[in-house]
């Protein structure tokens, strides 16, 4: 099966609706991994609960707003069995970046874990032949500086973490996967209907590897993971998915780069995890990086 992207010509100014949304879900995304430290169940148990309390209002959601004619069919004719592979890709991807937040630190598991952004660039240039323009290219080129700059000392794979960032750069291979599904599921379904569907499937894959888990599964204390499945299903996964379907697949990796931002922010401000002054510095070549995509 072909991941197809939707190809579109790179205006001189992006619509503004689609990249506010990519970038405010981005950053919601960003509170995933202080949510699932916070969490008192097991990390694969955490990405259970996200998708499995999103779920049920995804559903409801997606069932009122079925208002184009081709959502109208039957059930049976929807394209479960891409769902399916994008529900997949999913739950891989939160199983082993879940997995490596708590074994790394906030940043890095969020940093790695955006690696996503270069991978979708290497498959729009190698695979769909796009060709992006200069202002697009210029922020690709400043945010990949920015992204050493803010690697740090990770970017060495200390011992300390070695095992939750390649956990975290697995998980981006699975991501990628994940999204170039989406893409080609809202060339044909609503943002609603899609994020339902492609939830849905990713609850049944992680049920067995949450009850598996040699780990708590009943939460003790509920608002870790539900905030988990607010912020980070309902609000930052369905800004993504709107976006995904109105934006160039480079201006899509570029606007994940939110996250190391954000994330590492909140490590600072909540675990002390300190960036120095090359850090900072990459930091705000990211943040520069995504004012440039905005020409």
């Amino acid at each position: 099966m072909a991941l197809d992207t939707i190809a579109a010509p790179e205006p001189v100014r992006l619509a503004r609706w689609p990249l506010f949304a990519l970038f405010l879900g981005s950053a919601m995304l960003a509170f995933g991994p202080l949510l699932v430290r916070l969490a008192d169940v097991g990390p694969v148990a955490s990405a259970f609960w996200r998708m499995a309390l999103a779920a049920p209002v995804l559903i409801v959601v997606a069932l009122v707003l079925r208002t184009r004619e081709a959502e109208r069919a039957s059930f049976r004719a929807l394209p479960w069995g891409v769902a399916a592979v994008a529900g997949a890709f999913f739950a891989a991807d939160l199983i082993v970046w879940h997995l490596g937040i708590v074994r790394t630190t906030m940043a890095n598991a969020t940093l790695f874990a955006n690696t996503t952004a270069f991978m979708l660039a290497g498959w729009a240039l190698l695979v769909r032949r796009e060709r992006p323009g200069a202002s697009t290219l210029q922020s690709l080129a400043l945010a990949g500086a920015g992204a050493l700059l803010l690697f740090g000392s990770s970017a060495q794979l200390g011992a300390a973490h070695l095992l939750g960032d390649l956990l975290s750069l697995c998980a981006a291979g699975f991501y990628t996967g994940y999204l170039l599904t989406i893409m080609r599921l809202r060339g044909r379904l609503s943002t609603a209907t899609v994020l339902a569907m492609s939830t849905f499937a990713s609850v049944l894959v992680l049920l067995p590897a949450a009850l598996l888990e040699p780990a708590a599964f009943w939460p003790g204390d509920w608002r870790p993971v539900l905030g988990l499945a607010v912020s980070s299903q309902l609000l930052g996964q369905g800004l993504m998915v709107f976006a995904s379907g109105r934006l160039p697949t480079f201006v899509v990796g570029i606007g994940l780069l939110v996250q190391p931002l954000v994330s590492a922010a909140a490590g600072w401000l909540m675990f002390g995890e300190a960036l120095g002054p090359a850090e900072l510095l990459g930091a705000g070549m990211i943040a520069a990086a995504l004012v440039l995509i905005r020409r």
